[in-house]
């Protein structure tokens, strides 16, 4: 694997891959791996005969009093990662780089809609700082293909809407959530729970699965989530949401049969995000 920081390197190196009629993939990352991760990594491997993955901890994207500063920096580790994982090219960009002339007067991509509400509606400019980023790499990628993890939903909704939305000839490829053993989504701010707080997280995950069962049963859409929401503040959550949607994040309506629970809770210093599909037998809203 060969690691690049330069834009003008990356770009050359790429360019020689298409003159050979290579099919592109990227897997953007923030760094500090996990198996989640890797599988992005394997996913894009399947589509596309050079894999590049990017390493930027993006500072767009963190708001006032979030976890930037803090947020884990494994680069050696990742990258010995990402080479047994069969990545070919790793960019890392430093900040200055992306970013010359600092923030506060760079241009913005803004998704409407999708990337209003739930995580968008919790960390105001999350998303602009997520589909400006994303933008970049795609325009110095320029990959075939690029691959998401399905844990960030609303996430990967924004990215989808903005291929669409500037018709970018990208295939976007939603990757199934990895999770431990004990049913905990893969994150990296997994981290930051203590001993106790790890064996109280897999808590969310059952959550969820309950309220799939009592959904898929007909239960009032209101009532479940609220007995939902109560279960979190009972295991030690501060929920922040926990909502039901149709699959494009709109709302549910009478005829929605295929749905997605949607919940972020912090316990401790982490914030934790996950999502579950729904079959809805009849109607429901919420």
């Amino acid at each position: 694997m060969h690691t690049l920081r330069d834009i003008n390197e990356l770009r050359a190196t790429l360019h020689e891959h298409r003159l050979q009629g290579r099919r592109i993939a990227l897997v953007p990352t923030m760094g500090n791996l996990h198996a989640g991760h890797l599988a992005l990594v394997a996913t894009a491997r399947q589509h596309a005969d050079v894999v590049v993955s990017s390493l930027f901890v993006n500072p767009m994207q963190f708001g006032p009093g979030e976890d930037l500063d803090a947020y884990p920096r494994t680069f050696e580790a990742d990258q010995r990662q990402l080479t047994d994982a069969g990545c070919d090219l790793l960019f890392a960009p430093t900040v200055s780089a992306l970013y010359p002339n600092g923030l506060a007067t760079q241009t913005r991509v803004h998704v409407p809609e999708v990337g209003e509400g739930l995580c968008g509606g919790s960390r105001p400019g999350h998303f602009d700082g997520v589909s400006t980023v994303v933008s970049m790499l795609f325009n110095l990628v320029q990959p075939d293909v690029a691959c998401f993890g399905e844990k960030d939903y609303q996430q990967l909704a924004v990215i989808r809407k903005l291929v669409a939305d500037l018709h970018l000839p990208i295939e976007i490829i939603g990757v199934p959530i990895v999770r431990a053993d004990d049913g905990l989504a893969l994150s990296s701010r997994n981290g930051y729970l203590s001993e106790q707080e790890r064996a109280t997280a897999p808590m969310l995950y059952r959550t969820l699965c309950e309220l799939r069962d009592a959904l898929a049963r007909g239960e009032s859409a209101e009532q479940v989530l609220q007995r939902g929401k109560a279960a979190l503040y009972d295991a030690g959550f501060t929920p922040d949401y926990l909502e039901l949607r149709d699959t494009t994040l709109g709302p549910v309506t009478a005829s929605t049969r295929h749905a997605v629970l949607l919940a972020a809770a912090k316990l401790g210093p982490a914030r934790l995000i996950d999502n579950i599909s729904v079959q809805l037998p009849s109607a429901a809203t919420a």
